[in-house]
């Protein structure tokens, strides 16, 4: 319970950063030319706020319902469907006085301010920490495979050399080579090594469909021993004779290497009493432990930088910026070209709401991941929110775009109608991808 608490407050201030920052990017630009914003809230809040007050002609608030925010801008077709004002001459501090030009720009605003603090993150988070990472090259063990990985070729313990005939380069991680693979329109020839021997694999095009329909998150897993750095307290293994540095080399009598190798072995046995083969100061001890509900022991293994040489670079400011700028626009790239997986009938299943985006979080607290999480979504609402569908911002930026090349205005009654058929499809989205949320919860509790 209290990894959900906390990954729910992470997920409730990194939206409400994105948030208000978003509504921001309308609300300083319609100031800037004279237009009335009638409401700033963050959260909306049908029937009553939670918090509210009053400076000018603006109602700044809090709503009670979490799905996000808006600015209520005055002679503006939106969500508020506000027939009444709009059925009145225009007012000259209103949003459809303004010329084109000017309406386009607070329109763009939100997604402007989402692409800009997405670079801002990327580069603040370079320059503060840097970047560490461990290179394809560098993991001397191979790896462990998924079954969508295994049913293209790749087997247990493969080492990747080349694609399409060329070297890996330095900075290429095997999480990089997944989304590379999981993205990928053309066929891709790949040679790896395993046991000194290597061939050829071939990874079709429709890699990524294979990867949904399996139903894994992982496609490759870098394989490191199994050594318990850390005990977590009223777990099943801190009531056993496990000692923190203890390798674990098997359960039950079965070798187990690799610490996934472990992990897939007691993930079929919740409940059960099993018995740990541990080397400690070069003798093979048997440790009995009696596994958790969820087919664990509650023990943490050494990172993987305790395993295989890890790159780091450091960043001054100056550099930090077009790396920034580097990281989002290849996040940016990786998220479109995987949206049109959501098209597919594996992709629609796993399309996620506030579940799934919370799930993202760490169990607990840790800022360097909270802020590339909080970019990558800044990254994602600005690419969602110029889609041209009615409702979004895209979709009042297409009709200004009408506006701009023909010079006549569309008729407001198919803005009205336009703006209502879009909320119906945003809210039908928002319940499918929520109920994903809490269908996936229910198969998994009752799978248990």
């Amino acid at each position: 319970m209290e990894t959900f608490f906390i990954k729910a407050a992470q997920l409730i201030l990194s939206l409400s950063i994105l948030v208000v920052l978003h509504e921001l990017g309308h609300f300083i630009p319609a100031k800037l030319f004279k237009t009335r914003v009638e409401k700033f809230y963050l959260f909306f809040d049908p029937w009553f706020s939670l918090f509210k007050f009053k400076k000018g002609d603006t109602e700044y608030g809090i709503g009670w319902l979490p799905l996000g925010g808006y600015v209520k801008i005055s002679g503006m077709i939106d969500e508020s469907m506000d027939k009444e004002q709009m059925s009145k001459p225009a007012e000259p501090w209103e949003f459809r006085s303004k010329p084109a030009w000017q309406r386009l720009i607070i329109m763009i605003g939100g997604v402007t301010v989402n692409v800009i603090l997405g670079i801002f993150i990327y580069s603040m988070i370079l320059y503060t920490w840097g970047e560490s990472f461990v290179a394809a090259k560098d993991v001397t063990n191979g790896v462990h495979v998924s079954k969508a990985a295994k049913s293209v070729g790749f087997l247990e313990g493969d080492r990747i050399l080349e694609i399409n005939n060329e070297p890996l380069g330095e900075r290429v991680t095997y999480g990089s080579l997944a989304v590379q693979f999981l993205l990928a329109s053309e066929p891709s020839e790949v040679k790896v090594e395993n046991g000194g021997k290597t061939r050829m694999v071939t990874v079709p095009a429709d890699f990524g469909q294979k990867v949904l329909a399996s139903g894994e998150r992982g496609v490759f897993e870098e394989r490191v021993p199994f050594y318990a750095d850390s005990i977590l307290p009223e777990k099943p293994a801190a009531a056993s004779d496990l000692q923190k540095g203890d390798q674990i080399v098997g359960v039950n009598d079965i070798p187990t290497k690799y610490f996934y190798d472990f992990f897939r072995t007691v993930d079929t046995m919740p409940n059960e009493e099993i018995v740990l083969h541990v080397i400690r100061n070069n003798k093979e001890l048997e440790i009995p432990v009696k596994l958790s509900e969820d087919g664990k022991i509650g023990v943490a293994n050494r990172g993987i930088s305790s395993y295989y040489d890890t790159t780091h670079i450091s960043y001054s400011f100056g550099a930090s910026i077009p790396a920034g700028i580097g990281k989002a626009k290849q996040t940016i790239k990786n998220y479109i070209d995987q949206f049109s997986l959501v098209f597919t009938k594996e992709g629609v299943s796993e399309i996620g709401g506030f579940g799934a985006i919370g799930s993202m979080f760490p169990p607990s607290w840790d800022w360097l991941a909270f802020w590339s999480l909080t970019a990558f979504l800044s990254l994602v609402l600005a690419f969602m929110n110029i889609l041209p569908i009615p409702a979004l911002d895209g979709g009042h930026v297409m009709f200004l775009l009408y506006e701009l090349v023909t010079g006549r205005k569309p008729n407001e009654k198919v803005m009205e109608y336009a703006q209502m058929a879009g909320m119906i499809i945003l809210i039908s989205l928002l319940l499918f991808a929520n109920g994903n949320d809490v269908f996936k919860g229910i198969s998994e509790a009752l799978s248990k």
